[in-house]
């Protein structure tokens, strides 16, 4: 009897207890568009409540176990209404809110999405989404970014790329990761950008000059790459990348992770790719007079790999964030043999005995980045400090040949150029009443630069820049807002002397020959200083946004520009500086004007570009040891286009997308005057569209999408381009999410079909257009991504 009453003692105890156990009810609330946090944002149920923190975050403690009905809302936002089902192994709850359609009034102005506030900044900026990225990506970040119109590539190969806004690249494009510009080598038509895109989160594209904020090489445009949001509190998410591609043979890997306890969190990522030769849909390819047969349509010698890692730690606080960078890239890539010269129809190496090898030439290149982010938050004032550190190792090999008077070098490295840069940027924001916002700020940067190497092409240089901004946002009422600001550049850029290794003969003035080092460079210390501003309206009615910007920016000459003095093999050309270069001056407007309907949107944005002295490379009719000589100078320059976007939603799974880009440029001075600017992009148009299907057995959200590249014919050219005729290039993908391992976080499928006619067409923005080298034929590709 004792026993059997312990028994029903214990069973009644344990059915009091389960009873009466609660749960933790915990999510965050997004911006549908942006997937950026929202802050104030309320949770009402039946005698629960929460308000989400800065970081979106909120928890609702000592929940019974059931089903409970939460109303979400928020001042900018419109309501929404879910039900939350309470008990053990509760998922984290994610919420998007979509942006309300209702004017704000003053008073609301506090909850503001960033949405909202791209719309009264008067630049004309594009934001993008990690649903963006993860849909459309490429094989590099800027393949991927050159879906947005406006946005094209200088691409080499199937896997580098160089971002070029509104037909300006290289030094003319800032590229902006955790607050600090990313420096390379930017300066060379065959270099691309060292960074991993897996892992990223948003991207802000600004179109138009933005020295105001970003300095002197923003004369073009801006990518600025922003951090990650901080991870959910008490969190742990990570996520598997896995990639493979028909074309060349690709396979990559990319993992991630992150953790959060109440302040200090942690990510971390680490990418791999190795890929092969990738193919082109001709047999054959006619460069400098000398025609090359491909094996089985192979670019020889473009294999590659890449391997890349970043880490970084972080501390959040109610007034302070700080997170610190880590990064490591690391990429080996070949050069397309036949366009590094014509020493190719005499090599030993057998380039078709395996598409996989990298034989020379080939470059390889390492980008060590350490940045720290801090925000401080105090009274009216939020204070931004970014600390930098750069080393930037690039390294070109090729088989040793003797050219001129250089006997045969007696190893394969051509060129080293290593960079060290360190930066510190300072910004402080400031409130002085709820009209105004006024931003303040410095940008100092340091480069080391030397080189190395049997080959020289620009000299070993140091390089200092500094810089002071402000501006003021104005708020004239809650639609109405007028910025104003004014920035002024110093820089000094000191070249070093570099006498050739070898002698070369040279004629004297009684007819007598000597031999000498022939000096390609010398000790020389310049230094520029030029004033930038910028005035901007944005005005919102309705469901109408205006935007004009009118602004001055300059940028500073590069030490490629100034002093180079060498052959450079991947043009087969001879390039010579200019010590006497004025830094360029650029005047620009910018308009905007996008309307949204209640299906639909349109919106166009048009500019007008000039440049007081724009810099070029300029062909000559001098040769220097059989190579022809292009020299760097200077012209006025006007430049005019814009874009055009539309998106509609037919029914209710079908959307439409349809973008057209055009630049014209025009040189008005000089001595290519009446030309345009070499790389101009054509006219082009994407059409897009995208159908979501119902689920389908294990198939959830599936949908397919088409895209559809209409490109004219690029008849303005600047000799010695050649014309580039139009082009039509259909892709397609198919995604779709799979419960394979757990339902609250599925298994995410992409399969993608690039160039599906197998096309041959010549992308006027290509490097290796220039010698002859169509664009990649068709390419299956299948990307898995599992988040945990």
């Amino acid at each position: 009897m004792f026993q059997k009453t312990l028994v029903w003692l214990f069973i009644s105890l344990n059915t009091i207890v389960f009873a009466q156990k609660t749960y933790q009810v915990k999510g965050v609330v997004l911006d549908a568009i942006t997937h950026q946090p929202l802050e104030g944002v309320y949770i009402i149920g039946d005698n629960l409540h929460a308000v989400t923190s800065v970081t979106g975050e909120f928890s609702i403690n000592g929940v019974l176990e059931g089903t409970y009905n939460f109303k979400i809302s928020h001042i900018s936002c419109k309501h929404k209404d879910i039900t939350v089902i309470v008990g053990p192994d509760m998922p984290l709850i994610k919420i998007l809110l979509d942006e309300s359609d209702n004017k704000l009034d003053e008073i609301q102005l506090v909850g503001k999405t960033k949405k909202r506030i791209i719309k009264e900044t008067p630049t004309v900026t594009e934001l993008v989404s990690k649903d963006f990225l993860v849909k459309n990506r490429e094989n590099s970040l800027m393949q991927t970014l050159s879906k947005i119109p406006g946005v094209s590539t200088i691409k080499i190969g199937s896997g580098q790329s160089k971002p070029v806004i509104r037909g300006l690249g290289f030094n003319r494009v800032v590229v902006v990761q955790n607050g600090v510009k990313h420096e390379a080598q930017q300066w060379g038509s065959d270099h691309g950008l060292e960074i991993d895109q897996y892992g990223i989160e948003n991207i802000k594209i600004i179109k138009g000059a933005a020295s105001l904020v970003y300095g002197s090489d923003a004369i073009a445009g801006v990518v600025d790459i922003e951090p990650n949001k901080v991870p959910l509190e008490n969190s742990f998410k990570g996520e598997v990348n896995l990639l493979a591609e028909s074309n060349n043979d690709l396979l990559g890997i990319s993992l991630g992770l992150q953790k959060r306890k109440e302040k200090l969190f942690y990510r971390t990522r680490l990418t791999f790719r190795d890929y092969a030769d990738y193919k082109v849909p001709t047999e054959k390819i006619n460069y400098d007079n000398y025609i090359f047969t491909l094996h089985d349509h192979n670019l020889r010698n473009t294999a590659g790999t890449e391997a890349n890692a970043n880490f970084s730690v972080g501390y959040i606080s109610n007034n302070v964030i700080s997170e610190t960078f880590i990064s490591n890239v690391y990429a080996k890539n070949g050069f397309f043999a036949n366009a590094h010269g014509l020493e190719v129809r005499i090599s030993s190496i057998d380039y078709d005995a395996s598409n996989r090898d990298i034989d020379l030439p080939y470059h390889t290149v390492n980008h060590f980045k350490v940045i720290n982010n801090t925000s401080i938050i105090f009274n009216n004032h939020t204070l931004l400090f970014d600390i930098g550190f750069q080393n930037n190792k690039r390294e070109e090999y090729t088989e040793p040949t003797s050219h001129g008077y250089m006997p045969k070098p007696s190893n394969t490295k051509e060129r080293d150029f290593h960079k060290k840069t360190f930066s510190l940027n300072i910004k402080d924001t400031f409130k002085p009443n709820g009209n105004h916002i006024i931003v303040a700020g410095i940008n100092t940067e340091y480069q080391d630069n030397n080189i190395a190497g049997w080959g020289f092409l620009i000299p070993a240089y140091n390089r200092f820049t500094i810089g002071g901004f402000a501006f003021d946002t104005f708020k004239i009422n809650s639609d109405f807002h007028l910025l104003a600001g004014i920035r002024y550049d110093y820089g000094v850029i000191e070249s070093k002397a570099y006498n050739d290794w070898f002698q070369s003969s040279v004629d004297n003035e009684d007819g007598s020959t000597s031999l000498i080092y022939l000096q390609r460079s010398q000790n020389k210390t310049l230094d520029f200083g030029n004033i930038s501003a910028s005035v901007g309206i944005s005005y919102i009615n309705n469901k109408t946004t205006y935007k004009a910007n009118i602004g001055k920016s300059f940028r500073m000459p590069l030490a490629n520009e100034l002093a180079s003095n060498g052959v450079n093999y991947h043009m087969y050309r001879y390039e010579k500086g200019n010590i006497n270069l004025e830094p360029e001056e650029s005047y620009q407007l910018d308009l905007d004007i996008s309307h949204q309907f209640k299906n639909s949107s349109i919106g166009v944005s048009p500019f007008a570009n000039y440049f007081e002295n724009y810099i070029y490379l300029n062909p000559t009719s001098n040769y220097f040891q059989t190579q022809q000589i292009y020299e760097y100078t200077q012209a006025k320059v006007v430049r005019f286009g814009g874009e055009l976007r539309a998106t509609t939603t037919i029914f209710e799974n079908l959307q439409l997308n349809a973008s057209t880009e055009y630049v014209y440029s025009r040189q008005t001075s000089g001595p290519k005057k009446d030309f345009t600017l070499p790389f101009s992009p054509p006219f082009s148009t994407l059409l897009s569209a995208n159908y979501q299907f119902n689920d389908f057995r294990f198939l959830k959200e599936p949908q397919i999408s088409a895209d559809f590249r209409i490109t004219a014919d690029q008849n303005e050219i600047v000799p010695p381009e050649e014309v580039t005729s139009g082009y039509q290039v259909l892709n397609m993908s198919f995604l779709a999410t799979i419960a394979a391992f757990n339902k609250s976080t599925p298994l995410q499928l992409k399969l993608k079909l690039n160039n599906v006619f197998d096309t041959k067409y010549y992308n006027h923005t290509s490097f290796y257009r220039l010698i002859d080298v169509p664009e990649a034929g068709r390419n299956i590709s299948i990307a898995l991504t599992q988040t945990f």
